[in-house]
């Protein structure tokens, strides 16, 4: 599961790292959320492209958009098996801009956060798909979610999922969309446990509206999260392709 990254390194270092031809000059964001424009690289026609989505992925064929999940992540195992997204897989995958993201380990009712960052501070590229939903009065919405996978041997001490996070050498493979017989699934895995470090962070990224560098600065020592209060039942459905998907911490 994925349900909230960063994005803070400079616009110039993603566009050196992924090599789109756009100069987009966006601020850094510590704590993005669903529902939010994030940023994508995509390819079209054989070059690659900076542009923004919705995060939150929506099938072409959904009629009314209030009556389906929220889908922030696609799970790896049912990509091509489940209709939500068995056409995005082939002809729509995308990268996530990312440096980081947060997960989430739970005692109980308290929740632990800690941010999920590489090693080498470069660039995190998580593999994507994305849609272009089209709404009955004609409105278009580009859409996208983040791939996950098994978490790896240093995530799984925290959380059980983790986001399909690509080597330099296969990001060309998963953007390149013409050979729809190419086998991209091979690219569906957890990454090296040498690749991330996993360090505590406070508890104020919990909450959406705190989005600043002290977010991911690292703590001497783990911080519970203090326990939500209950809510009302979200009228909302949630997926059955991954665990609280839609959920806001």
């Amino acid at each position: 599961m994925c349900g909230r990254y960063a994005i803070t390194l400079p616009p110039e270092t993603y566009r050196e790292f992924f090599g789109y031809p756009e100069q987009p000059n966006f601020p850094p964001r510590y704590n993005v959320a669903p529902t939010q424009p994030v940023p994508i690289v995509l390819e079209d026609r054989g070059a690659r492209h900076f542009t923004l989505v919705r995060w939150g992925f929506l099938p072409s064929w959904v009629k009314d958009p209030k009556d389906f999940p929220l889908v922030i992540n696609a799970r790896g195992e049912t990509l091509e098996t489940k209709p939500t997204f068995k056409a995005a897989l082939k002809r729509r995958r995308c990268i996530f801009l990312a440096d980081g993201f947060y997960e989430w380990r739970r005692h109980g009712r308290d929740k632990t956060p800690f941010l999920i960052r590489p090693r080498s501070r470069k660039p995190m590229p998580m593999a994507g798909l994305w849609e272009t939903y089209m709404s009955p009065d004609g409105a278009e919405i580009d859409t996208a979610a983040i791939v996950t996978t098994d978490a790896n041997g240093v995530l799984s001490a925290v959380h059980d999922r983790m986001p399909v996070i690509l080597p330099e050498e296969d990001i060309a493979a998963w953007l390149h969309v013409r050979d729809e017989r190419a086998n991209v699934m091979r690219l569906v895995r957890p990454c090296p446990d040498d690749w991330l470090e996993v360090v505590p962070v406070s508890s104020r990224v919990n909450k959406v509206e705190n989005d600043d560098p002290s977010l991911v600065e690292p703590l001497a020592q783990p911080e519970a999260a203090p326990a939500r209060k209950s809510r009302p039942t979200a009228k909302k459905p949630l997926s059955s392709d991954e665990d609280e998907q839609g959920s806001l911490f």
